[in-house]
């Protein structure tokens, strides 16, 4: 699933800032199996967030300017038929159309930052 993906990286990306061993941005994004673009939206996104990274030519690593921690956690339930409609933007199509049973087969997924 693209989010678990997403969490690794995210946690892979705070544990090399964090120890200062990111390497330049090209060897970073290589590292992460990404772009160097796609790099840089993902340092912006956690910027936005209020995480202190800078970048260091003399290093040449990406750190944060002061002590900052980052815990993504991933809570998964079941949804139930209000959420599931609410979900699905109002279509509602019971899952025994398509899978002979009569109950959605989706789960929230709520990440806290």
């Amino acid at each position: 699933m693209k989010i678990f993906e997403y969490i690794d990286r995210i946690s892979l990306m705070h544990k090399l800032i964090s120890e200062h061993r990111t390497g330049s941005p090209d060897d970073f994004a290589v590292r992460l199996g990404i772009k160097r673009a796609r790099l840089y939206e993902l340092v912006d996104e956690l910027k936005s967030y209020g995480a202190p990274i800078l970048y260091s030519k003399s290093e040449r690593s990406f750190y944060y300017e002061q002590p900052y921690d980052i815990r993504l956690i991933c809570i998964m339930q079941p949804m139930n038929k209000k959420e599931y409609i609410e979900s699905n933007g109002g279509n509602f199509f019971p899952s025994s159309i398509f899978y002979g049973r009569n109950y959605p087969t989706l789960a929230f997924v709520t990440l806290q930052c």
